[in-house]
């Protein structure tokens, strides 16, 4: 069985960064983001990379069945049995597909979801500083701020009431958050 970490935040909370960072160190655990599956698929130039472009272009949310089958088939496919996935869910619509998919498979089992918790401003300064794409600009990331913060407080509620919800501020070093994260993972496993 999978042990499954979902890391939420908002875009420049650091999550795929801390992540990456923890799977490097821990050789029984792999990570995936999300957003880098999507972004991955959208420079192989494939028609469902021309599709999922379309929406991240945009700022908004690629479709459940695309993310589901993109993430659930990496989950299992996964060498480690840990998986640290990152930018998952960003929807009520999302948090309740997974919850489906939980349910009918036993192979993969939710262990944790992590929220790194920053200020807007920290967020806008860190996205806005990076431009790692097309979709790094303000007008962008005010739509990516605003479609992560409506669902935030209902999908923080389902997984508080799971007793699965963690919060971490990520307003620290990188060095700070990654060490408190990677203890709570290596405690949970």
């Amino acid at each position: 069985m999978k042990k499954l970490f979902l890391i939420i935040g908002a875009p420049g909370s650091g999550k795929t960064t801390d992540a990456e960072l923890i799977a490097k160190a821990n050789e029984n655990i792999s990570h995936y983001s999300t957003g880098d599956m999507l972004r991955a698929e959208v420079t192989s130039g494939s028609k469902l990379g021309k599709e999922i472009d379309s929406y991240i272009s945009k700022g908004l949310i690629v479709p459940i069945k695309i993310a589901i089958a993109t993430i659930t088939t990496a989950i299992k496919n996964a060498p480690t049995d840990v998986v640290i996935l990152d930018g998952y869910p960003r929807s009520i619509e999302q948090m309740d597909a997974l919850e489906n998919f939980l349910q009918e498979d036993s192979s993969i089992k939710l262990t944790y979801v992590i929220e790194v918790k920053v200020s807007e401003e920290t967020a806008r300064d860190r996205v806005l500083g990076r431009a790692r794409g097309a979709d790094d600009n303000t007008e962008v990331f005010d739509n990516r701020m605003r479609v992560y913060i409506e669902p935030l407080a209902e999908i923080q509620a389902f997984y508080t009431k799971q007793n699965i919800l963690k919060v971490i501020s990520g307003e620290g070093t990188i060095e700070e958050i990654v060490s408190e994260m990677e203890s709570f993972i290596n405690s949970h496993i």
